[in-house]
């Protein structure tokens, strides 16, 4: 398994190179498309300098994990090891902070500014509506308004036939509650026409708040669009602005307050000293009775104020590096491939790592103790095979040495004495 190992590792050389390099090309390509709208100048400067800062960043991404590649598999000290994947950890902070954060920018910038536009839609809209609430809440003043006006109305009425003082006309009594109904109908006037001019600002500010939607949702260059909807939130901050001045509930506080402040008993004007005496009577019960229904329109209408003026926030534009980062959390899918198009060649690391290992543990021997059954097994009948060879060496030698090519020495048979024939 180890050569096959080692002819694998061999074969995907140049593959892992390659890759490297696509993978390195790819996040400069991205990190030029995301520093090109955080610089300004002139376009050939800015062009030049995120071509600069994109190549940099492409061939410092390619010699780190060339670097990690070439060294740290065939690293096998624990120390050196550990101080290599320090390395490797600090080395992929500095390239999600020099790379993949514009990575992220390049690729959901566009999304990130629309969501800034659609958040900003949002709360302009939250405050055209409280606004618009706190308009109508000074309508809500004006039926106590119109009710305590009738009632002043109607007691002057009742006053001309002498039902109060007891003696007809229109003395003192008379005229001093026609003139806090008078004041009362004035102050319903005024809040009825602050109603309809809420209510024609209410239908601007709608409008604007439409046009802006249509920006967030639009087609086209999204910093023309960012440049469209500053223009129309910036009107839309004076439509609310003056929507915010309509509302008649501070008015109508400053008016219940004046009633009761600014009372002044009139001179009673009887002929006699006993009607004089009933007309003071019945202005102190006026008195009263207007301290009571201006301490109650103060109060209602207090509520009112006292929630606040609605104050906007101006709108501020974002580029695209900055809005991936304030909405980072809508736009994960865009962070994790960002960060894996840099982060990838760590994963090639590790399966060197693992794979060298496994070559290093094959090539070593084996021990005896950490040997598997199948192992001890292979061995055995291994060494089983060696011996025989190495009997059977001796017997192939003798062989050969018996059958060798040389022809064997002629023999001479004596022949007997008797049959010797003499000359």
């Amino acid at each position: 398994m180890a050569s096959a190992l080692r002819e694998g590792v061999s074969a995907l050389d140049m593959t892992m190179r390659l890759t490297l390099a696509v993978l390195a090309l790819a996040s400069g390509v991205y990190t030029y498309l995301g520093v090109r709208d955080l610089l300004d100048g002139s376009p050939l400067i800015t062009f030049f300098a995120a071509i600069i800062y994109s190549t940099a960043v492409s061939i410092a991404i390619y010699a780190f994990w060339a670097f990690l590649m070439r060294f740290l598999p065939h690293v096998r000290d624990v120390a050196s090891r550990l101080w290599l994947f320090a390395a490797m950890v600090l080395g992929s902070l500095m390239i999600i902070a020099m790379s993949s954060w514009l990575n992220a920018a390049a690729l959901a910038g566009s999304a990130a500014i629309e969501q800034h536009l659609a958040v900003t839609v949002q709360n302009y809209t939250r405050d055209l509506d409280a606004a618009h609430n706190r308009a109508l809440g000074a309508q809500s003043l004006l039926p106590d308004i119109q009710l305590a006006s009738t009632r002043f109305a109607r007691l002057a009425d009742a006053e001309r036939g002498g039902a109060l003082t007891g003696t007809g006309g229109s003395g003192t009594v008379v005229q001093l509650l026609s003139q806090m109904s008078s004041q009362l109908d004035d102050l319903g006037r005024e809040v009825v026409a602050s109603g309809e001019r809420a209510k024609a600002l209410y239908g601007e500010g709608s409008a604007q708040i439409a046009r802006m939607r249509e920006l967030v949702s639009g087609q086209g260059d999204i910093k023309a669009r960012s440049d469209g909807f500053g223009a129309e939130a910036l009107t839309l901050i004076g439509t609310i602005a003056a929507l915010e001045q309509t509302s008649m509930a501070p008015a109508v506080k400053r008016a219940a307050d004046d009633l009761a402040a600014g009372f002044i008993a009139p001179a009673a004007d009887g002929r006699t000293a006993d009607l004089a005496g009933r007309q003071s009577a019945v202005v102190g019960s006026v008195e009263k009775a207007v301290e009571a229904q201006a301490s109650a329109l103060s109060q209602a209408a207090d509520k009112i104020v006292g929630s606040g003026p609605v104050e906007p926030a101006r709108f501020q534009p974002l580029s695209t590096a900055e809005a991936v980062l304030r909405y980072a959390g809508d736009f994960l899918p865009s962070w994790a491939g960002a960060i894996s198009i840099d982060l990838l060649p760590a994963v090639l690391v590790l399966i060197l790592c693992v794979v060298h290992a496994a070559i290093r543990r094959e090539a070593e021997p084996l021990d005896a103790e950490t040997m598997t059954a199948a192992q001890l097994i292979s061995a055995l009948r291994l060494a089983r095979q060696i011996g025989e060879a190495e009997r059977a060496t001796p017997m192939v030698e003798e062989l050969e040495a018996t059958h060798t090519d040389t022809p064997p020495a002629a023999t001479v048979t004596p022949l007997p004495a008797g049959r010797v024939k003499k000359d």
